[in-house]
């Protein structure tokens, strides 16, 4: 007979749980319609229970699905972009050096970072339209102001800015050089994509 190796072990954390919340075995049986017995050899990683019955044995003990799977997260890719290999898109008085992205199958928690650099006198963004999302930037060098909407932010090296993307705001160069900013966007524009 091969004996049937337990890859996901969720027993001891279950086992825990139970016990301190003073619960019997019978108890969160009765709970999940199983038998005593199942939740045992749940609990000493003896069997692997089905999914249906894993997340209802968590939810009946009130567990945080989050609390109960952590240990068995995938590694994410790691995005690297080496210093002078990121790309640029060039326009007229803007330069967008790609910083990194954090490509994620829920755009919402993507993120996209990059290198700004706006020639004095020239604007980066839009005067009529914004777009879904939150922008965050920190000025390195330079100065200039952020029109946002109606209202005007003056910046200076140093500062940081957060926002809202779905209101129109336009980043200007007021000073006499070229102004260097750290722009994170999320989710991303795309600006960089390969």
């Amino acid at each position: 007979m091969i004996k049937k190796t337990i890859r996901y072990r969720f027993g001891e954390k279950l086992r825990s749980i139970r016990e301190r919340k003073g619960l019997t075995l019978k108890e969160v049986a009765e709970m999940v319609s199983v038998s005593e017995s199942l939740v045992s050899q749940i609990e000493r990683n003896k069997v692997s229970p089905s999914m249906d019955i894993l997340l209802t044995i968590a939810d009946s003990l009130d567990i945080d699905f989050e609390y109960l799977f952590r240990d068995y997260k995938r590694n994410k890719q790691v995005e690297i972009v080496r210093a002078g290999e990121g790309d640029r898109i060039v326009q007229p008085g803007v330069i967008f050096h790609q910083l990194s992205m954090m490509p994620e199958l829920d755009e919402e928690h993507a993120v996209e970072a990059f290198l700004l650099e706006v020639s004095p006198g020239n604007e980066k963004g839009d005067r009529v339209y914004g777009h879904a999302g939150k922008e965050l930037g920190i000025l390195l060098e330079g100065e200039g102001e952020l029109i946002y909407g109606t209202n005007c932010y003056q910046l200076h090296a140093g500062d940081s800015i957060s926002f809202s993307s779905d209101n129109p705001h336009i980043l200007r160069n007021t000073g006499k050089k070229t102004l260097r900013a750290i722009w994170v966007i999320s989710p991303p524009r795309k600006l960089f994509l390969k």
